[in-house]
């Protein structure tokens, strides 16, 4: 039986900085360096369109990060779009953390077991409070929250209407305009 060696956020800093990961898509999950799946031109699209919604949604209430990592204990994911605490300038020497979340979204095209098994694990054992998975070939959009100390509670699988993010109760996000 091999064992793996589990890489910690500063050995996975150290190789980012000193270019070994350079022209690779990676990020770090549970000290392990996963390549992430390719995107497709509709994952990207659908991702890049649901955030700039975002973005007129919540302007002035929250930053909406696209394509970017976040910073979890022992992880370096990056979801398709993460939902932060404002100022933005607080992430010029830093990535997002726990406390800074408000809640993550990820796209699923062709990374429904790695969004819905491993990072849905990952982000409840952060205590990140809320998790939408996007999927564009079932054309349902599952939620994730309240949680326990290792998972989440509440699973609900949302194909229209509107939903209302935990964090900020003001905001109504249109289910069919994220699928647009």
């Amino acid at each position: 039986m091999k064992t793996l060696a589990k890489w910690s956020i500063e050995d996975y800093h150290q190789m980012i900085n000193a270019g070994i990961l350079d022209e690779r898509r990676v990020e770090l999950l549970a000290g392990e360096i996963i390549e992430m799946s390719p995107e497709t031109p509709i994952h990207y699209n659908t991702a890049k369109r649901g955030s700039k919604y975002l973005e007129e949604l919540l302007l002035g209430k929250a930053e909406v990060r696209f394509n970017g990592p976040i910073t979890l204990l022992n992880s370096e994911p990056e979801p398709d779009i993460a939902i932060v605490r404002l100022p933005e300038s607080r992430y010029d020497d830093r990535h997002p953390r726990v406390e800074d979340i408000f809640w993550l979204i990820e796209v699923a095209n062709t990374s429904q077991k790695k969004d819905l098994g491993l990072k849905k694990e990952l982000y409840a054992l952060a205590q990140i409070q809320e998790y939408w998975v996007w999927d564009l070939i079932a054309r349902k959009m599952t939620v994730f929250r309240g949680l326990s100390k290792s998972d989440y509670l509440v699973q609900q699988e949302i194909t229209q209407g509107e939903i209302t993010p935990l964090a900020l109760t003001d905001i109504k996000v249109s289910v069919e305009r994220l699928f647009r």
